[in-house]
């Protein structure tokens, strides 16, 4: 994910099928829809949690079966604060290496684990392929299963260690937009740079009168 840029450009949103979100403004309005991937993780998504709530933000979060698993104190804590919650597949699988079946029965794994809480069916349409990866004939069985595949126009790199907390404050700042699905993540690996990241973005965007949403099925 290294190479991927933080923002992608406009001219090739286009080349995206319409049931993958990008990015879609509402004339108007100044919202952004903050992403979390790969939690949720004791302290780091709890730290998230406290910073949305400082801001009044909602979020998505993009969760992992094996972390809910392992953490489910943490997901509920999700769930209690209102944020939504999206499948991140079972097990963080990369599309492109793994076969098709695998694949979307590690998906379905997820969603079983999902789905033994209580919160909206609405919420579980919501799914984001790891690392942006996805084929073709995964695409079309995931939308054929009801799924909204949501990506990102704002990454904020805050994964790479080679990245700066400043930078990846820049990296959102400087590229977001109305209607824009920033992407961080709720991991040990990304917790350096979220800490410093997260509350500035979120002071800064709300200084220029940004609100914070999650997202749902019918965003489009």
């Amino acid at each position: 994910m290294h190479l991927i840029p933080s923002k992608i450009p406009e001219f090739l949103q286009p080349l995206f099928p319409d049931y993958c979100v990008l990015t879609k403004p509402v004339e108007g309005k100044k919202e952004i829809f903050l992403t979390f991937d790969d939690g949720p993780v004791p302290v780091v998504t709890e730290f998230v949690l406290a910073q949305l709530k400082a801001y009044n933000a909602k979020a998505t979060f993009f969760c992992v079966g094996d972390n809910i698993k392992k953490n489910p104190d943490v997901f509920k804590k999700i769930l209690s604060a209102e944020h939504t919650v999206g499948n991140h597949t079972m097990n963080h699988l990369k599309a492109w290496s793994c076969k098709h079946i695998a694949y979307i029965q590690n998906v379905n794994a997820c969603a079983q684990v999902i789905e033994q809480y209580p919160f909206t069916a609405k919420a579980q349409t919501l799914f984001r392929p790891p690392y942006g990866q996805i084929s073709p004939s995964k695409l079309k069985k995931l939308h054929e299963m009801g799924y909204k595949i949501i990506l990102w126009d704002v990454l904020s790199k805050d994964y790479n260690s080679k990245v700066s907390p400043e930078q990846c404050v820049s990296n959102v700042v400087q590229n977001v937009q109305n209607g824009s699905i920033v992407v961080f993540h709720d991991s040990l690996k990304a917790f350096t740079n979220l800490q410093y990241a997260l509350p500035r973005v979120l002071d800064l965007l709300s200084k220029q009168g940004y609100s914070f949403r999650s997202l749902t099925h019918t965003n489009s």
